[in-house]
C-alpha cells in the first residue's frame, strides 16, 4: 500500500491556506486556483475509478467552497494514487497551484 500522507499534507495545507487568506486574496486568482486544482484532481480520479467514461466537470461552487473542494478532492485521489511516483506527482501539483495561488 502507497503512503498518500505527503500528498494529503499538502492538499490540507492549501485548503487551510485559502481559508485563512483575506477575500481579496481570493478574488486575486487564489480561488479560481483552488478550482482549477479541484477540478484536475477530480479529473484525475474519475479516469481511475470509471476508465473509458468522460469525466464530469466539478461545479463551481463560489470562492469560499475552493478550500473544501480541493481538500474533497484531493482526499478522493489519494484514495487511488498507485505508487509513490504518483504520489509524488499530485504534491507536485498541489505545491504549484498553492504558489500560483499566492497562498
Amino acid at each position: 500500500m502507497v503512503d498518500t500522507t505527503p500528498f494529503t499534507r499538502a492538499v490540507d495545507h492549501f485548503a487551510d491556506r485559502l481559508r485563512a487568506a483575506p477575500q481579496s486574496r481570493l478574488q486575486r486568482g487564489g480561488a479560481a486556483e483552488a478550482l482549477a486544482l479541484a477540478r484536475d484532481l477530480a479529473r484525475r480520479t474519475q479516469l481511475v475509478e470509471e476508465p473509458g467514461t468522460e469525466p464530469r466537470e466539478m461545479p463551481d461552487a463560489g470562492m469560499f467552497a475552493a478550500a473544501d473542494q480541493i481538500t474533497v478532492a484531493g482526499h478522493d485521489l489519494a484514495l487511488v494514487l498507485k505508487n509513490d511516483d504518483e504520489v509524488r506527482e499530485a504534491v507536485r501539483l498541489v505545491e504549484e497551484a498553492r504558489e500560483r495561488a499566492g497562498v
